[in-house]
């Protein structure tokens, strides 16, 4: 399994995740940072079958969707109300109750259901509507219909006043995370040196998933209606599953300059989901980092002696 980082923006904080652990930091109304870690037991550790490449793809993403709608519903609480942030920077409170197994299970339906319908169905019963005849060319158009819908769903998105904090903190994590992997002592000043743009960023990888899914598309051509819906929805979990190991490869060569030209494209969109953060903001994701490379045993003591100041 990959010994990489990642992690999520969340509000008003970040989560971060390794193989085996993940935690949240959050910054509270009153100022202070709360935190809560946690183990994960994967299921590519115990079943070898899961691990295959593809499937370890689709296993990870939605493994990552659980986590981080856990991730979520403890950030909310601790981000709520002024009383919780008294008690999480006291210590005097447990730590937040998470979202249960069922309201995880019931967010993820909504979120795929919503995703495949703007995404997936809805692109391809708009290209639907084109009088193509050649099936390459509506598979193509097509495939251009989903990129511009993604686009103009993140730059909608852009425009709202309050994701502006999430945007940071998302910057905020790929910045934490770029001076992890370069090396740098984990500080605010140093990782706001970083860049803000990361290849393994989920926006890159919903830009891959559109593009490969040109491709996985294109042999069956211009389908009747019923059999191009069904085809959308039952391919997606194998595009999932080639996106993944895509930016999974980009991960492990982001210094390869050839490739990352060849990302281009996705890593530029992230920039429609990112914003400069501010130092208190990346000292949110560093603490985030921090609490989970402990966890990993990976830790250094150059790291281990940066305070994060509270």
């Amino acid at each position: 399994m990959s010994q990489a980082i990642g992690g999520q923006a969340v509000l008003e904080g970040v989560m971060m995740r390794g193989p085996r652990n993940w935690a949240v930091a959050v910054r509270t109304p009153e100022g202070a940072i709360a935190h809560v870690a946690r183990t994960v037991d994967p299921l590519m550790a115990r079943n070898r079958l899961a691990r295959l490449p593809i499937v370890r793809g689709v296993i990870a993403l939605g493994e990552s969707m659980a986590i981080g709608f856990r991730a979520l519903s403890v950030s909310a609480q601790y981000a709520a109300t002024e009383s919780q942030a008294g008690d999480a920077a006291t210590g005097a409170d447990d730590d937040p109750a998470e979202i249960g197994r069922w309201a995880i299970g019931i967010s993820f339906v909504i979120a795929i259901g919503f995703a495949i319908a703007v995404f997936k169905v809805g692109p391809a019963l708009i290209t639907d509507t084109f009088p193509i005849s050649n099936g390459t060319v509506f598979v193509l158009v097509e495939g251009l219909v989903r990129i511009t819908v993604l686009v103009l769903y993140l730059g909608l998105l852009s425009f709202v006043p309050n994701l502006k904090r999430v945007w940071q903190y998302h910057a905020a994590e790929h910045k934490a995370i770029n001076a992890y992997e370069a090396g740098d002592e984990l500080t605010p000043e140093n990782a706001q040196r970083r860049s803000l743009i990361h290849p393994r960023c989920g926006t890159t990888f919903l830009f891959w998933v559109m593009l490969i899914s040109v491709l996985v598309y294109a042999p069956f051509g211009r389908l009747p209606i019923v059999w191009l819906v069904v085809t959308r929805i039952v391919l997606l979990l194998p595009i999932f599953g080639i996106s993944y190991e895509l930016i999974r490869f980009a991960g492990r060569h982001a210094d390869n300059r050839l490739l990352m030209t060849l990302l281009a494209p996705g890593l530029v969109l992230q920039r429609l989901t990112t914003r400069q953060p501010t130092l208190d903001q990346l000292e949110v994701s560093i603490r985030a980092l921090r609490e989970v490379l402990d966890m990993e045993g990976r830790l250094t003591p150059a790291d281990a002696r940066v305070e994060v100041i509270a």
